[in-house]
Order: C-alpha cells, then sequence, then structure tokens
C-alpha cells in the first residue's frame, strides 16, 4: 500500500508516524497523482496542534501532512476538463502532499511549465500563491516601499521577488544571522527585536507605503504603527491583526494564481529558493527544521527524486 506521513491525533511530534493508507480515489472534481515533491510549511505543524486555516474544517485523522505538491496525473476524476493522465501539475491537495499519491482539486491545480523543476513547483502553491495574493491585496503602485515582516521565509522570499518585479523597493525584517541572504534578494535587511520600529524608519525615512506582516505575534504589534492606514496592512500568519485595524491575506485558491506563479518561476522572475530537500524516508526531519523556525527559504520533500 502506498507509503504517507501522517498525524494521528492532535497535539505536538510524537502523534507523527508513517502509514500506509489505500491508494486514493479521485471524485468530482479532482485529479490523482503521483507526487513527485511535496513543500513543507508552518501550516502543516500548526494542523497537527489543531489549528484550522480560515474556512477549513478540521482533519479527519489519521492526517496526511502537506499543503503542497508537484506530480504526474494518474486518473482523473469525473467533471475534469483540461487535464490528461500524464500531465505534469502542481497544487494544493485534498488528501495532504507527504505521500506516495494524493488527490489534487482540478480548480486549485495548474500545468508545471517545463522549465520548473519538480521541488520548485512544490514550493509554489503555498508560499508563493500567498505572496501574490497578499501584493494583489496591497496593489501598491510602482515606486512604493514594501515591508516585509519576517522576509527570510518561504512567503517572505517570493513576497520580495514577486515586489521588486512589479518595481517596489522592499524592506524586510528578519534574524541578523540571515542579513546576507536577504540582501541577496535585494531587499534592504533590518534586524528583528525591540527597536525594530526605529530602525525601519531610519531605513526608509520616507516612511513605508505597506506592511505585509509573516511574524505575527509581538513582532506584528512592532511594526503595525508603520503602516500608513489600517488597509495597508496585512498579515499572513496572525489572525489578530485585525484588532490592529489590519486584515489576514485574502486568498483567492484558484488555478490562475497558480499559473501565475508557475509562469512567473518559469521566467526567471520568482525562484522559491528552495535551499534544502529531504526523502520522504526524512518527513519528521524535514518538518522539524520548519517547526523550529530554523528555515531559510524553503524545505520541499522529494517523494521520488529527480
Amino acid at each position: 500500500m502506498p507509503t504517507a506521513y501522517v498525524f494521528t491525533d492532535l497535539g505536538g511530534p510524537e502523534h507523527e508516524s508513517f502509514a500506509d493508507l489505500p491508494r486514493p480515489v479521485p471524485g468530482p472534481g479532482q485529479l490523482l497523482i503521483a507526487v513527485r515533491a511535496a513543500g513543507v510549511n508552518p501550516v502543516d505543524w500548526k494542523r497537527r496542534t489543531g489549528y484550522r486555516p480560515i474556512g477549513a474544517s478540521q482533519l479527519p485523522l489519521p492526517a496526511v501532512f502537506g499543503s503542497e505538491a508537484a506530480g504526474v496525473v494518474e486518473e482523473i476524476g469525473e467533471g475534469v476538463t483540461g487535464f490528461a493522465v500524464g500531465d505534469e501539475v502542481f497544487g494544493t491537495p485534498d488528501t495532504g502532499g507527504y505521500a506516495q499519491f494524493t488527490l489534487l482539486p482540478a480548480a486549485v491545480t495548474a500545468h508545471k511549465p517545463a522549465g520548473v523543476s519538480w521541488t520548485d513547483a512544490a514550493a509554489l502553491p503555498v508560499a508563493a500563491a500567498t505572496a501574490y495574493d497578499a501584493l494583489d491585496q496591497l496593489d501598491l503602485p510602482e515606486g512604493s516601499t514594501l515591508l516585509v515582516n519576517g522576509v527570510g521565509g518561504g512567503v517572505g522570499v517570493a513576497a520580495a521577488q514577486i515586489a521588486r518585479h512589479r518595481g517596489l523597493t522592499v524592506i524586510g525584517t528578519a534574524s541578523p544571522a540571515k542579513k546576507d541572504f536577504v540582501e541577496s534578494l535585494g531587499v534592504v535587511h533590518v534586524p528583528y527585536g525591540p527597536g525594530v520600529e526605529d530602525r525601519v524608519r531610519g531605513a526608509a525615512p520616507g516612511g513605508v507605503d505597506g506592511v505585509l506582516d509573516l511574524a505575527g505575534g509581538a513582532s506584528l504589534h512592532e511594526v503595525a504603527p508603520l503602516a500608513p492606514k489600517p488597509s495597508l496592512l496585512v498579515s499572513g500568519a496572525d489572525r489578530t491583526v485585525t484588532e490592529l485595524g489590519g486584515s489576514p491575506v485574502s486568498r483567492k485558491r484558484n488555478a490562475e494564481v497558480l499559473e501565475a506563479v508557475g509562469r512567473l518561476a518559469a521566467e526567471g522572475v520568482l525562484d522559491p529558493l528552495v535551499t534544502r530537500t529531504f526523502p520522504l524516508a526524512e518527513a519528521a526531519q524535514a518538518l522539524r527544521t520548519v517547526e523550529d523556525g530554523h528555515a531559510q527559504g524553503k524545505i520541499v520533500i522529494e517523494v521520488v527524486s529527480g
């Protein structure tokens, strides 16, 4: 039976294990894919703790980890058009990505451009698409200055590149250890920590035109006053941004956005910067790398190497 990495109860890593599960059967509007690679995101371990993204239901247990997957279409469900068996695709799975097979909703699946690797494609559905949606939501005109709070992770890396492609100046907060990495993206690095508001004002004497928060918590509260007005404060990490007058990222979750970020990756505009890959057998280590907060760029699980 196909292998998957799952959590069997809500709580900590002690509830994680491998499981042999039946091969999924695509229902109406779904595609069955043989997974080649799966992206690793903070939402993966958060869902193990009981966290539910806005609009999401609690996953039935055991639940397969993973909210990004790229692979080859094996079967097509009723009513699906635009896809054929053998197509190379990527998207957000209904049944988890840390597995040999998974189901993708056709409405949130895109064809993988030929020039984009499996690992890069698997890093696009959550991180790059979230960044794309957030920048559309802020809708800053060319020449504006954007602050990305927590620029060193997967969403921040994508946001910085897309923003610069749109003609924005990007200032990013990150740990001192990520300074060289952040600056390699063409971003003005500002260290995290107490006094960050003053440091950002020093880096942007004219102020910033919008704030994209990807860190949440106390860090969000520290940078929130930098937004020129509440509608220009958006968070992809903390729903309590509404208490500050801002808004969570409004996710479109459609194939059009995936196709857009896929094109940007194919054109060389967007590099998801996959900094480390793990085989499926080391899914726990991959997840710990992200859960421990030490990830730089994107972490991807290669279910089938190559």
